[in-house]
């Protein structure tokens, strides 16, 4: 086989090409924004629809970037989240010729020697690459997900087009600091690019969920793999939102799979799928679930696990002291009496369904827009303390729990969920993570990453 290439495509063309196209649209943009705060004729949702509009002719990583930015709590004010959520981030997908030439580049010049039948048309399409379902000699069935041309220096032209997106939001609202989700967005988005790396993370969950039998993980194929391409096991599934409307007791028994899903790898090896989106998500005929892309994946110091825990005991006992420890073990800076009230009512709204030991849905309501209510009055209060930055760590945790309740929301699960959460930290041991942590990570090839 040949040799993956090595050649980066983050281009100084491509770099410029991509500032160009973005660049415009940002600017633009911006320019109303500052307009209409300097005359006092300023309207957020007026603004934020204007936004999204413009952003959504340009698909490809500022889409991916804008949706991530949607959900993270209070990372953006109500109206721009809302907005911004609706973006589809798939970009068009490559013609025939493009696909040719991007599988040579891969895995050399007869790459089709490799694969009974590649269909050139792409099965699914995303942000960053397509996916096409392959046959191999041996009969086994394939997802090769193929990275877009380009696509690394479309990745830096679009970050630091959102790094003036947020510079300019800040001159104008104090209440989040967003530098440290910036920083971490770029880390994790950069890491996507790496496929390399998600078949080390797709390695790692299916270690940390091989004794989850409602779980599914697709296994890489190594040798059919490079930087730019990965070839894994296709799972067959039905999308997670098509149970919507099926019998109570089906939609509860895919909320626990999705509940063991994301939170066994966290509590047990300090490890979690950043990413929710609900297309990452396919049901089988057994109900169990299909768990896929595995390129925003974050690993967390299992002293970080330990703070989750000490802040829900802190809410259920009210003892202020062990939820500053849980603040700082997390990094937070700065906690007066008064942040210390305002990050304790977001808590509160988090880990809420946690503390009733009954079934109930994750929101009583049924509905998103108590939680809307709530992160307005946060952002409202965050303002009048003077702001608070958010540590790196905490951005993915809030982004899938929010992510999370979401998909439990959809599905309109009704679970003892103090259950779940007890029977998942009551034997909790920060040496034990420490020691499950460090053996996945070995057997994933990821030794050292933390």
């Amino acid at each position: 086989m040949a040799t993956p290439k090595t050649r980066s495509e983050n281009t100084l063309g491509g770099r410029m090409r991509r500032y160009a196209q973005v660049g415009g649209t940002v600017a633009g943009q911006a320019a109303k924004f500052a307009g209409a705060r300097l005359v006092g004729a300023f309207d957020r949702g007026t603004h934020a629809a204007e936004l999204k509009a413009a952003l959504g002719g340009l698909k490809g990583p500022l889409m991916k970037v804008a949706q991530m930015m949607a959900t993270i709590p209070d990372a953006l004010p109500a109206e721009y989240a809302a907005e911004l959520a609706q973006l589809q981030a798939n970009a068009p997908p490559m013609g025939k010729p493009f696909v040719r030439r991007r599988m040579a580049a891969e895995l050399g010049p007869d790459w089709h020697r490799y694969f009974a039948e590649f269909p050139l048309e792409a099965a699914a399409a995303a942000s960053l690459g397509q996916v096409h379902r392959a046959r191999l000699h041996d009969g086994r069935i394939v997802a090769c997900k193929l990275q877009y041309p380009d696509i690394e220096a479309a990745v830096e032209a679009d970050l630091a087009q959102l790094g003036v997106i947020l510079s300019i939001w800040r001159r104008f609202d104090s209440a989040i600091d967003t530098s440290r989700i910036y920083e971490e967005i770029s880390a994790r988005l950069r890491e996507e690019l790496d496929y390399s790396l998600e078949a080390k993370h797709m390695r790692l969950y299916g270690h940390m969920l091989a004794s989850e039998p409602r779980v599914h993980v697709p296994e890489p194929v190594p040798e059919l793999s490079t930087r730019r391409l990965l070839t894994m096991s296709w799972l067959e599934g039905r999308p997670l939102m098509t149970y919507r409307s099926v019998d109570q007791e089906t939609r509860n028994e895919l909320a626990l799979a999705m509940f063991r899903a994301w939170y066994v790898p966290f509590y047990e090896h300090g490890v979690i799928h950043g990413d929710p989106h609900l297309g990452n998500y396919t049901v089988r005929p057994d109900l169990s679930i299909n768990l896929l892309d595995f390129g925003c994946v974050r690993i967390f110091p299992p002293t970080f696990v330990q703070g989750v825990i000490d802040l829900y005991w802190a809410l259920v006992r009210n003892d202020r002291d062990l939820a500053v420890r849980a603040y700082e073990s997390w990094g937070f800076t700065g906690l007066t009496h008064e942040l210390i009230d305002v990050l304790n009512e977001w808590a509160a709204f988090l880990y809420g369904p946690l503390m009733e030991n009954r079934v109930r849905k994750i929101n009583e309501t049924n509905s998103g827009e108590v939680g809307r209510k709530v992160v307005e009055r946060v952002h409202r209060r965050l303002r009048e303390v003077g702001g608070v930055t958010i540590p790196r760590e905490f951005v993915f945790m809030d982004r899938a729990a929010i992510g999370l309740g979401s998909v439990f929301l959809h599905l309109a699960a009704e679970i003892n969920w103090y259950e779940l959460f007890m029977s998942l930290i009551e034997n909790f041991d920060v040496e034990a993570v420490a020691a499950r942590q460090a053996r996945a990570l070995e057997v994933a090839g990821l030794t050292g990453r933390t």
